[in-house]
């Protein structure tokens, strides 16, 4: 396996952003996507993505084979969302882990949960999704979607050792879409994908991030959508 670079390393930190500006939209709109209502919320964010990345996603699809979608089940994510995360999380860790120091538990941490100045979700540039056939039923990816390494005994890194073949196949087939349109992935999660921010500036050598974190959004609301 390859060096796993964890979202706490201060290399993705220091990735300049260079904003552009570029709106969240309704990863809805259109009907092309499927968009599972697990993360529902008083507020429809998690619906939205930034406007390349979704157009990517959509590009993506057609690279699926017959019969398959992609099943998009969180996009944008609120910073103080994502620092609630991160710090619940971390907190759990701390507990089970007393004799850690807090760069320990920052670490072990940033392998689930981004650390939320860096965080992917809350610049609108990272998506969770996993595939599904055309009766809607999830393919089996190894692991549930959001299994923790210590719940899932690491089988949620991309790469893990251990998963069935008909699993590794999936994820092989999911990876080589969305790589095919420029998106990178977290290898910690393998349902996780970004396209634009600073992790994906480190992965790919780009000159800098072109999406910065999104604080404040207005959200239209439930919405029909052709």
């Amino acid at each position: 396996m390859s060096e796993i670079i964890l979202m706490s390393d201060p290399r993705v930190a220091a990735v300049p952003v260079h904003e552009c500006g570029e709106p969240l939209v309704d990863v809805r709109s259109g009907g092309a996507l499927l968009v599972d209502s697990r993360k529902q919320s008083d507020s429809d964010a998690f619906y939205y993505l930034r406007e390349g990345v979704l157009e990517r996603l959509r590009q993506a699809q057609a690279h699926l084979p017959a019969g398959l979608r992609f099943l998009v089940v969180e996009g944008y994510r609120p910073p103080a969302l994502q620092r609630r995360y991160f710090e619940n999380y971390a907190a759990k860790l701390r507990a089970e882990r007393p004799g850690w120091t807090d760069e320990e538990i920052r670490s072990a941490t940033s392998r689930f949960v981004s650390p939320p100045e860096v965080a992917p979700h809350s610049a609108g540039a990272a998506v969770d999704l996993t595939l599904v056939d055309t009766d809607g039923r999830e393919l089996d990816m190894g692991t549930a979607m959001n299994a923790t390494p210590e719940e899932s005994a690491g089988a949620c890194y991309t790469d893990a050792a251990g998963i069935s073949e008909q699993a590794r196949t999936h994820r092989a087939i999911l990876g080589r879409a969305l790589t095919a349109t420029g998106l990178v992935n977290y290898p910690t999660e393998w349902w996780h994908w970004s396209f634009g921010d600073r992790y994906w500036a480190l992965i790919t050598h780009a000159a800098g991030a072109c999406y910065g974190p999104i604080r404040h959004q207005r959200w239209p609301g439930p919405s029909k959508h052709g």
